[in-house]
């Protein structure tokens, strides 16, 4: 069965060898897809890659040939040797990387408000500073109201093209600032709307078909469900999640399919606990 949605979709690449061997949890990825969610964005894809050019080429030209009307890197934007991204979507899209003034000027400002707040000496632009300010070819800079490195945006046959660093709380900052007015203004009024019930002492396996008719005689719905206890004691969460232009309707579907589908699994003898949460994210 095909979830049908709304809107406008994404894809979302992640670069670093620290989220490849585990050091570092990725939630970058969890807390992109929420927002990009939230605004009516369909996320169909999210990539992991390491700090290497050819490989961070690969994944963009890879998402560009999909072609989504969005893609978002995070990783790989400052001032060290191991900071390949900018250089990986040059590589991607065979055009060069050159200083861009605009970028140069807000590292330069960058640096001389933290010697001016004492912060550090000298805002001398080191190379590895001025390396922040090379972008690909026609790129142009997103403003970071938190750190230094701007992000970038550029277009590429009808896919806007974004890459923050992948410092989270630098992220954050310019996702909300730059991108969430971009995505927003793509999705138009399409709203995502989700809910949650807990089901007691049926197992998954029995829940399955009933899933499967719940979600083939409300086409717009999608469940899933998350397995919370053990096999033994089972409690399990249902989420069910849509998106759709018209509030209303969208809440009474929902309504309707929580309603049948835990009337099946009251026949079954399970139990079912009130709904966590009921909302169209904002």
């Amino acid at each position: 069965m095909v979830w049908a949605t709304l809107g406008t979709d994404m894809e979302i690449i992640c670069i670093g060898n620290e989220l490849l061997i585990g050091k570092t949890l990725n939630t970058n990825a969890n807390w992109m897809a929420k927002r990009a969610t939230s605004s009516g964005i369909s996320v169909k894809r999210i990539t992991v890659v390491g700090d290497d050019i050819n490989e961070i080429a690969a994944a963009v030209t890879e998402a560009l040939s999909r072609k989504p009307r969005f893609i978002v890197t995070t990783g790989g934007l400052g001032p060290t040797f191991d900071d390949k991204t900018l250089e990986g979507i040059a590589e991607a899209l065979k055009c060069r990387i050159e200083i861009n003034e605009n970028a140069l000027k807000t590292v330069r400002e960058k640096y001389e408000s933290l010697a001016e707040h004492g912060k550090m000496e000298k805002a001398e632009l080191t190379p590895p500073r001025i390396k922040m300010a090379k972008l690909p070819e026609d790129a142009e800079p997103l403003p970071n109201p938190i750190g230094t490195a701007p992000g970038i945006v550029t277009k590429v046959n009808g896919t806007s093209l974004l890459a923050l660093p992948g410092v989270p709380s630098e992220m954050e900052a310019i996702f909300e600032q730059s991108i969430v007015p971009l995505l927003k203004k793509e999705a138009g009024n399409v709203t995502f709307f989700e809910a949650s019930v807990f089901v007691d002492d049926v197992m998954e396996s029995t829940l399955a078909p009933l899933i499967d008719q719940t979600m083939r005689e409300n086409a717009l719905i999608y469940i899933k469900s998350h397995p919370k206890g053990e096999e033994d004691t089972p409690h399990i969460e249902l989420h069910f999640s849509m998106t759709a232009r018209d509030s209303k309707a969208a809440r009474n579907l929902l309504g309707k399919a929580i309603t049948q589908l835990s009337e099946l699994i009251e026949k079954r003898g399970g139990k079912i606990k009130t709904p966590k949460r009921r909302s169209g994210l904002p």
